[in-house]
């Protein structure tokens, strides 16, 4: 076996023992697919908004944001910084924490058949003094015009109102390059409690130098019935 399949196996095996080796996450699960990839130098700010809607449950009319500021702090390696609101009813909208974000790019975009990363991402709730630990494994692979992208993430979670508890996450895009500015795709999430999937739209603008606008927008529909119905995502991110 070749140098370059070994590690795609490696890393593919890698990323189904992290799914189904642990307990999957019960929180929301529906949130950005990421990329392993980091330019050297990039700046960017980026705003999330998720809203999920499903009558008689207890996420009905949930609605969560996030707005960030990340910059490369390294050849391979970017970092940021999140503000995130939320709402569950109408009155209680408010902030309710802050996320520091690290993604690290192991591999040279092209240098294997699959290009691969990780992500680190620590999460405090002011309101209720609760703490999230994420990190995992990140994989893209490209098949002619399409490309395959799987999120593999182990979730820690403590606090004064969360028990101390070791979860999982799985996330998986399938999207097809049609043009730069229109991507059409597929998404997956798995979590307990949570199965969705659904179409999704991408693309990005370029402009000059390293200035981009990317765009996403996602509508999850949920795979079993005891979980919220229907997820809107999207998300605006501005590079330069």
């Amino acid at each position: 076996m070749s140098r370059t399949s070994w590690l795609t196996s490696l890393g593919c095996g890698l990323l189904l023992t992290g799914f189904s080796g642990i307990a999957l996450a019960d929180g929301r699960v529906v949130d950005k697919v990421y990329h392993p990839y980091v330019q050297p130098y990039e700046q960017e700010f980026e705003y999330r908004y998720v809203y999920q809607k499903q009558n008689a449950h207890q996420n009905d009319n949930d609605m969560a944001q996030k707005l960030g500021y990340g910059r490369a702090i390294a050849d391979r390696v970017a970092l940021e910084l999140y503000v995130m609101a939320e709402r569950r009813t109408p009155q209680d909208y408010q902030i309710t924490g802050y996320e520091l974000e690290l993604r690290w790019m192991l591999t040279e975009q092209g240098q294997y058949s699959a290009d691969w990363g990780m992500l680190f991402e620590l999460e405090r709730e002011n309101h209720l003094g609760n703490y999230e630990f994420t990190s995992g494994l990140l994989m893209e692979k490209e098949f002619g015009p399409t490309s395959l992208t799987l999120n593999a993430l182990a979730v820690y979670e403590w606090g004064n109102t969360v028990e101390n508890e070791l979860e999982g996450e799985f996330r998986l895009q399938y999207r097809y390059r049609y043009l730069p500015q229109l991507q059409p795709a597929f998404e997956f999430y798995a979590g307990e409690n949570y199965k969705g999937a659904g179409p999704s739209l991408m693309g990005v603008q370029k402009f000059e130098q390293m200035k981009m606008l990317k765009w996403e927008l996602a509508v999850i529909f949920a795979i079993d019935a005891s979980t919220v119905n229907n997820t809107l995502r999207f998300a605006l991110e501005y590079e330069f």
